[in-house]
């Protein structure tokens, strides 16, 4: 198993949490995206306005990343106790969730009370859905933690973008079958991101409903009830986009189509890179082997990591799920991502550039064991022959009949 960077984590008497105040960060970043609108209303009517946000997470964060390198610090474990504890950690992620209402219902009602020139209208709408990605992300915080407020105020947050089922899908769906074949969520090595989007979306909603359905039929109560989380979040997001219909008329429906469609396909975007091609192994037994750091790729770029409640040290929040993210360590030799989350999007959507990118650091990150390798099934004999794989990759029929 790794281990933690022995040379990165100062004594307990002295530790001190040097990006404390600047978790503040993910609290102030989503409220970005009225960044156009804001404009827009001050007399600021240029189109280049509703670009400026675009801009600053895509281009913008992925440049200051490269500019200001990496954290590798971890923090002690003998301070973990008192991190975790230290209710500031806690109450700043709370604050987000207003943040995040007030920054969709602002765009909305904005996009619902103006005409714009189509491609204001798309930007908006765009960044906007962008944000609801912010919306996940503190939903995925919240979800992991025993406390009925915090998993409640995750399910109204993941709900804004009509993915209520997010926490029972992510919690007890993706974190068992994390890194196999088995899971939607998880991105197999050849695969593209659009391929992908078309698995996991309908694949984690399924997941969810059959989740809460076995929960239900277990304890005798019936699916089609107010005990089904995936029917609360459904009537959250039933309830806002309905009054907004009536308050604002059909004009906004699809301002809210487009805002949640995309919203969604941040967490696709998310889940296709932090575990693309890497795979547990069964064990004699047939079962898999734990998730292990090793098991999903990781980054230590300072500022996206700030931005995003420290989502990029994926390995350590998959091998300790309820670790908060002020904990969350770094470890050595992990599978290690070039750039932050916002970097990999931008080369995710662009299938050659990711695939070139990426498809070697899976062969390095593995060992080149093909048996550590997700492989999409159609690419694996093109693949493991560009990365000479061939003889570890075929099957028995196939070394019987050579």
């Amino acid at each position: 198993m790794s281990t933690t960077l022995p040379l990165q984590t100062p004594q307990d008497q002295t530790y001190r949490d040097r990006k404390k105040a600047l978790w503040l960060l993910s609290v102030i970043a989503p409220a970005g995206v009225t960044i156009g609108p804001v404009a827009h209303l001050l007399g600021h009517t240029s189109p280049a306005w509703f670009f400026v946000a675009i801009a600053l997470f895509y281009v913008g964060i992925p440049l200051l990343d490269a500019l200001m390198g990496e954290d590798l610090s971890n923090p002690p474990e003998s301070a973990v106790p008192r991190l975790e504890a230290d209710r500031y950690y806690r109450w700043i992620v709370y604050a987000t969730v207003p943040v995040i209402w007030g920054s969709l219902l602002f765009n909305v009602v904005f996009l619902a009370t103006h005409e714009l020139h189509w491609t204001s209208w798309l930007a908006t709408t765009v960044i906007t859905g962008s944000m609801l990605g912010f919306g996940l992300n503190l939903s995925h915080e919240l979800g992991h933690k025993k406390d009925w407020v915090g998993r409640k105020l995750g399910l109204f947050n993941s709900a804004l973008g009509g993915y209520g089922h997010f926490s029972i899908e992510h919690n007890r769906g993706h974190h068992r079958h994390v890194a196999t074949p088995e899971d939607p969520a998880s991105s197999k090595m050849g695969e593209t991101i659009y391929r992908f989007m078309f698995r996991e979306l309908p694949g984690a909603y399924f997941r969810a409903w059959d989740l809460e359905t076995e929960r239900l039929e277990r304890a005798g109560k019936s699916v089609w009830s107010l005990d089904n989380e995936v029917v609360q979040g459904g009537l959250i997001t039933l309830a806002l986009y309905g009054g907004l219909v009536v308050a604002f008329g059909a004009k906004v429906v699809p301002v809210l189509a487009v805002i949640a469609f995309w919203g969604a396909f941040q967490l696709t975007s998310a889940n296709y890179i932090e575990h693309y091609g890497l795979l547990r192994q069964r064990k004699a037994d047939g079962r898999y082997e734990h998730c292990q750091p090793h098991h999903s790729w990781n980054s230590n770029h300072l500022l996206s990591n700030l931005v995003v409640f420290h989502l990029q040290r994926h390995s350590d929040h998959h091998a300790n799920p309820t670790r908060s993210y002020q904990s969350l360590r770094n470890f050595s030799d992990l599978p290690t991502l070039p750039s932050g989350y916002f970097g990999m999007f931008l080369a995710a959507c662009v299938p050659p550039v990711w695939f070139a990118i990426m498809d070697k650091r899976v062969v390095q990150a593995t060992g080149g064991d093909v048996e550590r390798i997700n492989f999409l099934p159609s690419r694996r004999q093109a693949l493991a022959r560009r990365y000479h794989l061939a003889e570890q990759a075929a099957t028995p029929q196939e070394r019987q009949a050579a």
